[in-house]
């Protein structure tokens, strides 16, 4: 480990170099590079050197050791220097793990309304709700792509991106299902009732990482419509892309234009099929261990909000909270926290470091 750490403290220290010669910055692309690897080594590299600093303190306090005047005070800066260096080197073994390769990108989310009719479709926007109080709490944008809604208010599927640093890192965890228990405002006898919805989490994958060959592709124009008269343009400036091989249907109708619907369409589709070779390549390894929390399955039940008692269970790593009303204004980052805690144990005991 110390061997991996020091070549990447040299790495730092390269980069910063070439980050201060002049002649790089006759190339916006390189430096746009070394900044983003910079940022990406900076944890491990600032880790790495309060580790050693720790290190030459212990070896100092030591040597005070023999000093019969210094010897309380020592031992006092060994215990706690101990301490710091047992918890630096557990965030060394946190940090030195493998990164997903999707962390660094932007997310497509995609709720639809599962088992329970109208409740379902409303709980789908109180979710939709959730994740866009959740992305302005980070600084992330969002961007509509196409929302199929009901004449009560609620939603039947929408589809929409967040834009931010390291966006898929922190929604990665809530692909599934979310199970919902609370008595419907149309239920008079105040029985509690029990719908789904699914989340997808997919993350936004260029053209150079997925090629589709266009003699694939189907692809129709219509008019945007929308329950209530909304979304209603009077141009057919629609999209809907059908991929052929696998008949995956994608349609974008809130963009501005039937360009801009075309290709956020194409990346829709395009992030759907990545997804879908991923999930076909896991299966073929399915003897390999599967890390339970960031496995991200459409079809596993993930998490439960009851609405009666204000209760939050995800069912992944027994976590239950009582903060419902806070959690559906987008407060996620306990346990957003949690997962990602979780996740990182199991790959130290699976021995990934």
């Amino acid at each position: 480990m110390l061997d991996r750490l020091q070549g990447i403290v040299l790495r730092f220290e390269e980069i910063e170099s070439q980050l201060n010669a002049p002649e790089t910055y006759g190339d916006p692309a390189l430096v746009a590079r070394l900044n983003r690897e910079q940022r990406e080594l900076t944890p491990v590299t600032e880790a790495y050197r309060s580790y050693r600093q720790r290190q030459r303190e212990l070896d100092e306090a030591k040597e005070m050791l023999s000093d019969p005047d210094l010897r309380d005070m020592a031992k006092e800066e060994m215990e706690a220097a101990a301490r710091d260096l047992s918890r630096l080197e557990e965030e060394l073994r946190i940090l030195l793990l493998p990164t997903d390769p999707n962390n660094g990108k932007n997310v497509i989310v995609e709720i639809r309304a599962g088992v329970g009719g109208e409740e379902a479709a409303l709980f789908a926007d109180a979710l939709r709700r959730m994740y866009m109080m959740y992305a302005e709490k980070q600084g992330f944008s969002v961007e509509i792509a196409n929302i199929n809604e009901t004449e009560l208010g609620g939603i039947k599927e929408i589809s929409f991106v967040l834009e931010g640093e390291a966006a898929f890192s922190k929604m990665k965890y809530e692909s599934g299902v979310h199970r919902v228990q609370r008595v419907p405002e149309t239920e008079s006898g105040g029985r509690i009732h029990t719908s789904t919805c699914t989340v997808a989490v997919l993350p936004e994958v260029d053209e150079v990482e997925f090629e589709m060959d266009p003699g694939d592709l189907k692809i129709d124009t219509f008019r945007s419509s929308g329950a209530g008269g909304q979304h209603v343009n009077k141009t057919e400036s629609a999209i809907r892309i059908t991929h052929l091989p696998t008949g995956t249907v994608v349609e974008c109708q809130d963009q501005r234009s039937q360009h801009k619907n075309k290709d956020r369409a194409m990346q829709i589709l395009r992030s759907r099929l990545y997804e879908r070779k991923q999930e076909e390549q896991a299966q073929a390894v399915a003897g390999e261990r599967r890390s339970q929390v960031g496995s991200g399955m459409r079809n596993e039940r993930i998490r439960t909000y009851n609405f009666p008692q204000g209760r939050l269970t995800d069912h992944r790593i027994g976590l239950t909270i009582y903060k419902l009303d806070q959690v559906m204004d987008g407060d996620l980052e306990e346990i957003i926290s949690a997962l990602t805690v979780a996740e990182q144990a199991e790959r130290l005991k699976a021995g990934e470091a």
